[in-house]
């Protein structure tokens, strides 16, 4: 028989003071001042708050009663707001957003780099703070999450199909969403027209457990230019029905100008192996960006806030220093949108990014925008990037570096040290691994400068770009040509 767990307690009165990782909130409990982390909570609420976990070191709670809101507090614009689990600072004024961003980037570097820092600049904000993504994912489910209202309800949900969002930390749980504000609305009318059209015409919504049934995701790119990409993931090869689907959001949307669909039999959604067929209109759509054109596939990746991502950039191009002359290494290029962007101001560019199909895309920007300087490479960076590339390639005089979240690894840092650019910028969408890659390039590095760019509004996700140079020492004899 197994130990009923004991129940956790509810504290009354508790005061929120802070705010923390993965976009927390948080205050202190009892003579230890144990930490107390309350999602959707806000500095200066006072509320009880009910314990779901509670640790040595820490406990995770939920706001039960609110007592006293905290004056910062304003409404959130979304009704799924506290559900679905994105947008977690809806509640927060954006001016506050952006400072808890600044001191979130100040405090990892100083935390964990520990190295000499110069101020951090002002964050830059996002220029638009709604619908600023061009990217949006959603997924179908025959067994949509039920709310605690709908269940407190006692009413019988007969019809759980969903079109929504995966609650956090749940694979099987869908969300099933009315509006969202953070794509063009234009997104929610074909999300809503696909959930509607397969309502009326008994098409099948996928069961994530049993893995089965027909519709299982859509993507919906929406690009500064006003193209409109759809690709709809099927999980079952049913052609009639497919085509009468797609051929309807063909009439109902005419302003789509590429609608793929993929046939995704696996297990997992990824579609990065998977074949992706055309209905109709092109199979990509361009990004534009000071007048230089960006193709982007269905597997593409492209910084899902456009007009931030130009903002970002500009602080990367702004670091580099480039005056024509240089050779610049453009690490983890995607599909090459930074060195192309760099390359009218360098002497020659090179990419190297893993995802093959992301290195063709960044070979045809520079063959649309008439650009004939760079060349681009496919590899896990560790295998592409080593000594032996250098020295056939040429020193870099600046690298310019954007890697995954998980930072870089050690060998690509050693290679980094060894080839001993004048210059490093390193854009990062995690301070905590940049800020431990800082500490590594601080044997030859110093940090020049810091600026931290909002992309993600109502996130707790921020980037951070900083500028380094080669300190003054002897450099280390090689025989990296010229």
């Amino acid at each position: 028989m197994s130990r009923k767990r004991k129940e956790l307690p509810v504290i009354e009165n508790f005061h929120i003071t802070d705010v923390a990782a993965e976009g927390n909130a948080l205050g202190h409990w009892g003579e230890s001042g144990l930490v107390v982390f309350v999602p959707y909570g806000a500095p200066g609420d006072i509320a009880d708050v009910k314990l779901d976990k509670k640790k040595h070191s820490f406990a995770i709670g939920h706001i039960e009663r609110m007592v006293t809101p905290s004056e910062l507090r304003i409404e959130p614009r979304c009704e799924h707001f506290g559900v679905c689990g994105g947008c977690r600072w809806q509640h927060l004024p954006y001016d506050f957003q952006l400072k808890t961003k600044q001191r979130q980037v100040t405090d990892a570097l100083e935390r964990i780099a520990k190295i000499e820092l110069p101020e951090v600049s002002p964050i830059i904000g996002s220029p638009r703070q709604w619908e600023y993504r061009n990217k949006m994912e959603y997924t179908f489910s025959n067994k949509s999450w039920l709310t605690f209202e709908q269940l407190r309800s006692g009413e019988v949900f007969d019809d759980r199909d969903a079109a929504g969002f995966h609650i956090p930390g749940a694979f099987d749980k869908v969300l099933d969403i009315k509006c969202c504000h953070l794509q063009d609305n234009i997104s929610n009318r074909i999300r809503l027209f696909i959930k509607s059209y397969a309502k009326e015409h008994g098409l099948s919504f996928y069961d994530l457990r049993a893995n089965q049934g027909l519709l299982r995701t859509v993507m919906i790119r929406t690009a500064s230019t006003g193209q409109i990409m759809v690709v709809v993931v099927f999980g079952a090869d049913e052609p009639e029905n497919i085509k009468s689907l797609l051929d309807a959001m063909c009439t109902e949307f005419p302003e789509i100008t590429s609608l793929l669909y993929v046939i995704n039999l696996k297990v997992n959604d990824t579609i990065g192996d998977q074949e992706v067929l055309c209905h109709s209109g092109s199979e990509y759509i361009y990004e534009e960006m000071e007048g230089l054109k960006f193709r982007i596939g269905p597997k593409s990746f492209y910084q899902t806030n456009s007009e931030g991502a130009y903002q970002l950039y500009k602080v990367a191009r702004q670091f580099a220093d480039l005056d024509g002359s240089q050779l610049v290494y453009d690490l983890y290029t995607g599909t090459g949108t930074i060195a192309n962007f760099v390359a009218g101001q360098s002497r020659h560019v090179i990419g190297i990014e893993y995802v093959e199909d992301a290195i063709k895309d960044a070979r045809i920007n520079s063959m649309t925008n008439g650009i004939g300087n760079t060349e681009f490479y496919a590899g896990d960076m560790k295998d592409v990037l080593t000594d032996d590339f250098i020295a056939e390639h040429g020193r870099p005089d600046v690298m310019i570096v954007d890697p995954p979240r998980a930072g870089m690894h050690q060998d690509v840092v050693n290679v980094i040290l060894n080839a001993e650019p004048r210059r490093i910028v390193y854009v990062s969408c995690n301070p905590a691994t940049q800020a431990r890659d800082l500490a590594m390039l601080d044997a030859k590095y110093r940090v020049e400068a810091i600026q931290p760019v909002d992309m993600f509004p109502h996130t707790h996700h921020v980037e951070n770009v900083v500028k380094l140079s080669l300190r003054d020492i002897p450099l280390v004899a090689n025989t990296y040509p010229a």
